[in-house]
């Protein structure tokens, strides 16, 4: 994987956050290399059919992200950071915390490996708030 530069880093922290903040799916899928890996518990909830919370590529990954900026906002995705983000030239990370100044929210980290300025694999590591709010939607799903 070849070093991403600190402005394509940058880049894909502001923009990433702004489109989903937006649901400028557009926007966001521009971020993702076209044979990018995504990995969330939140593929299980959003797209039932699914056996894994993996999705290869563009073709797989823009239907969930379409489905998850269609859902009506709720009180818990407030999508509140600190501004505070960590990168290495190949990793990009940050947290969205559970607490916030308008209360609790989902809590997430964002882990994303960056390739010639591009998200080529994400990965979405969920709190306690989070957890128990898929665990709700699952379990919603089957009954």
């Amino acid at each position: 994987m070849t070093e991403a530069t600190q402005a394509e880093i940058r880049y894909i922290y502001d923009q990433w956050h702004e489109s989903v903040v937006r649901r400028d799916l557009a926007g966001l899928i521009a971020l993702y290399d076209e044979e990018a890996i995504l990995e969330s518990p939140l593929i299980l909830a959003t797209l039932p059919d699914r056996q894994n919370g993996i999705l290869h590529g563009k073709a797989e990954i823009t239907p969930f992200f379409a489905a998850g900026l269609r859902a009506p906002p709720n009180d818990l995705g407030r999508w509140y950071r600190t501004g505070t983000f960590f990168a290495n030239g190949k990793q990009l990370t940050w947290e969205y915390p559970r607490q916030t100044p308008e209360g609790n929210q989902v809590d997430l980290v964002e882990m994303m490996d960056i390739a010639s300025g591009l998200i080529v694999h994400h990965r979405v590591y969920w709190g306690w708030v989070g957890f128990r709010s898929l665990a709700a939607s699952l379990a919603t799903q089957r009954s």
